[in-house]
Parts: C-alpha cells; sequence; structure tokens
C-alpha cells in the first residue's frame, strides 16, 4: 500500500501542476527523486559518538545510516584518514514519502516558535537543503535516551529543473514555507 502522500501526489499535485505550469508531458512535471539526511559528528569527541548518532538516525529514517569517514588528514582540525565524521541516510521510493509526511506532519511543526523554512535555500537546481538544530523534534527519539543533542542537514531532491518549479511542487505537497 501506497503513502497517504504518495496518493495526495497523484490525486491533487499532478493535475494541480499540470494546470498551473502548462506542462504538456507527465514526465515533465517535478517529482520527489530521493531525500538525504546527513549527521556530522565533530571530530574531537568520543568515538562512541558517531555510533549513537547512527543509532538515532536509523530510529529517525528506519534504515540504517552509512558512517561517513574522513578522506584526509588535518592536524588543525585533529582529524586523521579514515576516521569517523559523520553519518547518512539516502531515503527513495515509498520510505521517502513516508519520512517527509512524517517530517511535514509531525517532526517540524515540533520546533520551538516555528513560523516556516525559508523558501531561498533552494541550490538552483530545483533542490531544497535545511538544517535542524536537534534530532529531538522527531517523535520517534525518546528524551531520557538521548546523550548528547545532535543536529542534522536534510536535503530534499526533486526533478525540477528551476526553484519556482520546485517551490511551487513542495507547497502543493504541503511542506511549510515562511510567507513574506
Amino acid at each position: 500500500m501506497k503513502s497517504r502522500l504518495y496518493n495526495k501526489y497523484i490525486t491533487e499535485v499532478l493535475p494541480a501542476l499540470k494546470a498551473k505550469r502548462g506542462y504538456t508531458n507527465v514526465h515533465q512535471i517535478p517529482h520527489l527523486e530521493k531525500i538525504v539526511v546527513n549527521m556530522g559528528v565533530s571530530a574531537s569527541l568520543e568515538k562512541v559518538a558517531v555510533e549513537d548518532a547512527a543509532k538515532d538516525l536509523a530510529q529517525i529514517t528506519g534504515r540504517k545510516a552509512a558512517i561517513s569517514k574522513s578522506r584526509k588528514s588535518v592536524a588543525n582540525f585533529k582529524l586523521r584518514e579514515n576516521q569517523p565524521i559523520g553519518c547518512r541516510v539516502t531515503l527513495r521510493r515509498d520510505a521517502m514519502y513516508e519520512f517527509f509526511d512524517r517530517l511535514v506532519a509531525a517532526a517540524l511543526p515540533r520546533i520551538r516558535d516555528f513560523r516556516g523554512l525559508s523558501p531561498r535555500k533552494f541550490d538552483g537546481r530545483g533542490n531544497y537543503s535545511f538544517g535542524v538544530a536537534e534530532q529531538s523534534i522527531f517523535p520517534e527519539i525518546e528524551m531520557d535516551k538521548i546523550k548528547r543533542t545532535q543536529g542534522m542537514d536534510i536535503t530534499i531532491v526533486t526533478s525540477a529543473t528551476t526553484d519556482s518549479e520546485a517551490l511551487d511542487f513542495l507547497k502543493l505537497m504541503g511542506f511549510p514555507f515562511a510567507e513574506k
């Protein structure tokens, strides 16, 4: 069974975008390609910090996190080659729509004084990236079991070719953008 948000995309968003933008082909209409969730961890922290971050990320996304390692040594940052420095998860298809739905409906409204995300964080190619200050906004995380607060970066990759197309698409999908 497909997620609630995917059904909304098929029944509401596709016809609305086709009418608004005048697309002639169904394949021109923007869609979600993937969502990448990344947690960077300071190299100066103890070794279990990366493992804790990976465990939290796996709990949030429902997928096992891949550990990112440094490519080269940098003495000023006390960083050695192949030292674990973060973790990431790439979500596609059903897991992506489920995560997007939980992000929009449950997690983002739990941010203190939340008035929407800035519509100026597009990269010029229709992809939207933003940061979350702490992992405790997700309902899957138990507050008692958090050892340290950890932020994360979330990138929503769309098939839109311009930022204005992606903005229209994400607004129709229910993404909370701040109004001017």
